[in-house]
């Protein structure tokens, strides 16, 4: 009898050990840290942006280490995102949270030009662009798909119908606001897509009450301003930035020529613009020849001496704990990136506004390249160029297939954007 209950404390005390070592290593598995490592060390830069985006949709919050190894992630571990990270071909790292205060309490050194953003939500992502199929991609259709951040396409219809209040983000890239179809008509007019895309909008704009498609475009862009001063986050490439806010400082001339609308456009459009109005852009000209491929002096595209093999734009250095909104965004392993061209390729540094931030810029050629500011409660960011891993991206060419370039840091400045309306509203120091 007595050697029967030696027997029953034995095994009581070998299940509360066990038990108190499983609860010591699930605590010590709860406590544990995901860092995903965003400098040289990581296999797939551009994914690594759609895991943080994942781990937001899962409710955990995600700490956006600014200046700490390229700008990296870092949030709770669980098994199921350390699984995703493998999935998708994500460097990554498990560290106790011992390890992960000492990386915060670095970080927050007054002497380091290191900080950490807290994310807090997954943005809601909206891309303006048209539903019918034209012959050019988008790059950040691209990025977003191959990140695997979910997006919605929005064009004219939606936007007038008031959607956009219920995104956070919203991108426009290969996209002429001004009504003129890109000035695509000299080269492309004869083109069946360049037809299609005249009927289509000439329809939308009718059935939305507009007798001309620059009127439309000129509506469209009023709703997008709208949508930035109330607190949304802006982002656009290529031929969008100069056509918006050449639309927004022509929205009371006609400057569309006979064959965009079928009557002359008005005379002296250039003695009657209103830079006011504009996010970005001042003391530029419209081009009035429908005959040249170019919507304004705003872009340095004709007017450049810049050699593919000599083209590089160098990001700035802000301070993270005193500038954290131009650090996030120009978050990367690299600080001198290969340039890219595009409808527009870069913005003529003198006609930038002087309250705008210069994030990136050819500054031996006078271009801006990656530019950034605030209008009413919101933010907008432009990006010149079309495709950062394609140089001259032609009517026509085939997507870029982003698996060929997972490291991208010309990719990785358009995923800075779509990842920062989630970060928490921090008091800017004056």
């Amino acid at each position: 009898m007595h050697n029967c209950v030696m027997t029953d404390n034995n095994t009581i005390m070998r299940k509360l050990i066990t038990f108190i070592g499983f609860f010591l290593i699930t605590l010590h598995i709860q406590a544990a840290f995901i860092l995903l490592p965003m400098d040289n060390t990581q296999k797939n830069h551009l994914k690594a942006y759609g895991i943080a985006y994942y781990v937001l949709q899962q409710d955990v919050e995600v700490s956006w280490l600014l200046n700490y190894r390229g700008g990296s992630f870092m949030f709770m571990h669980h098994p199921s995102l350390e699984s995703e990270c493998t999935i998708r071909g994500v460097s990554y790292q498990i560290i106790a949270d011992v390890q992960a205060d000492a990386i915060i309490l670095e970080i927050a050194d007054p002497q380091s030009n290191t900080d950490a953003v807290k994310l807090q939500k997954a943005p809601r992502v909206a891309v303006y662009t048209p539903k019918s199929k034209l012959p050019w991609d988008d790059a950040v259709t691209l990025a977003l798909t191959y990140a695997e951040i979910p997006y919605d396409v929005v064009y004219d219809e939606e936007v007038m119908g008031g959607i956009l209040p219920m995104y956070d983000w919203l991108h426009l890239h290969h996209e002429d606001f001004t009504g003129q179809y890109g000035k695509f008509w000299y080269a492309y007019r004869n083109a069946a897509w360049y037809q299609q895309d005249v009927a289509n909008t000439e329809r939308t704009a009718a059935n939305l009450g507009f007798s001309k498609v620059s009127d439309l475009k000129t509506a469209v862009a009023h709703k997008i301003r709208e949508f930035t001063s109330g607190g949304g986050y802006l982002f656009a490439m290529c031929s969008a930035p100069d056509s918006y806010d050449v639309a927004l400082a022509t929205d009371h001339i006609d400057i569309c020529d006979v064959m965009f609308d079928g009557d002359p456009a008005d005379k002296n459009i250039n003695e009657n613009l209103n830079y006011d109005n504009c996010f970005a852009f001042y003391n530029f000209k419209v081009n009035t020849n429908p005959y040249e491929y170019e919507i304004s002096n705003i872009d340095v595209t004709n007017t450049r001496k810049v050699s593919a093999s000599n083209d590089f734009f160098t990001l700035f250095d802000f301070s993270a704990k005193w500038d954290p909104v131009p650090t996030m965004l120009t978050q990367n392993h690299e600080k001198v990136i290969k340039g890219f061209m595009g409808q527009t390729t870069a913005f003529n540094k003198s006609m930038v506004k002087p309250n705008v931030v210069l994030m990136g810029e050819n500054k031996s050629a006078g271009e801006a390249k990656y530019i950034h500011g605030e209008f009413g409660k919101g933010t907008w960011t432009f990006y010149g160029g079309h495709d950062p891993e394609d140089y001259q991206h032609l009517v026509g060419d085939p997507p870029t297939d982003l698996n060929l370039f997972p490291n991208s840091p010309g990719y990785r400045l358009i995923l800075n954007n779509v990842l920062f309306p989630a970060a928490k509203k921090k008091k800017q120091k004056t």
